[in-house]
């Protein structure tokens, strides 16, 4: 069955795209959100990455009172143990599947790459990424948390047990705890992931010095 492309805002490089970045946004949010961050990355100028900011579909999301927004997966409760459904990750990481596919169908390579999101969409990057069949080059996972909770995702892919992985927490975020963060990165550490830490003193959300760090890790990703 060939998965429908998801609406996405997408930017491309002043010279021929050869790598791309593929960003998701968090819940209630739009690709739009994202998308202007590009020039703040201060990026080399013929850096020849397409960036992608795709729309996550409409659903009704319990702790919002049942309220219809964009959302990767339904959050049926605020219990770290209990708070994703597993049904709506599922359905978002084929969709990111097909967005991956769909860009090596057009000439990147998988391996120049990158799977990127905050919060929700941080949960969708780092789950789909640690699965994916292809190597990656790369998986940045902002404010966001594991949706298998205390564990790692069943069926993880040797393809990206090597891959740089980019975690980013907020020490004063009340909407993902710092815990569960901190939770993502002790697991992946204790399975020999290569994973980058850094705390901001931030809430829920992100900071200019940040972007600055995230355009660095990307650029050492898909251009250096």
């Amino acid at each position: 069955m060939t998965i429908q492309l998801l609406e996405s805002i997408t930017i491309e490089p002043n010279s021929a795209a050869t790598a791309c970045v593929i960003w998701l946004h968090g819940l209630g949010d739009s690709g739009a959100g994202f998308a202007p961050v590009v020039p703040a990355l201060k990026l080399p100028s013929k850096h020849g990455i397409r960036f992608i900011f795709p729309h996550a579909p409409e659903r009704a999301v319990t702790i919002n009172q049942g309220y219809v927004m964009k959302a990767w997966y339904d959050i049926k409760s605020m219990d770290f143990h209990n708070r994703a459904d597993m049904a709506g990750v599922l359905a978002s990481e084929e969709s990111i599947h097909a967005l991956i596919e769909d860009q090596i169908s057009a000439g990147i390579p998988a391996e120049k790459i990158i799977l990127a999101g905050f919060s929700q969409g941080g949960v969708i990057s780092l789950f789909t990424g640690l699965r994916f069949n292809k190597k990656l080059a790369g998986i940045m996972a902002l404010s966001c948390y594991l949706p298998s909770a205390d564990k790692l995702p069943d069926h993880l892919h040797e393809a990206n047990s090597k891959t740089s992985i980019l975690q980013h927490h907020g020490e004063q975020d009340e909407v993902v705890l710092f815990s569960a963060g901190k939770m993502a990165h002790k697991l992946l550490i204790e399975q020999d992931y290569k994973v980058e830490w850094k705390s901001y003193n931030m809430p829920h959300s992100v900071l200019p010095e940040q972007i600055e760090d995230i355009g660095r890790w990307i650029t050492k990703q898909l251009i250096t």
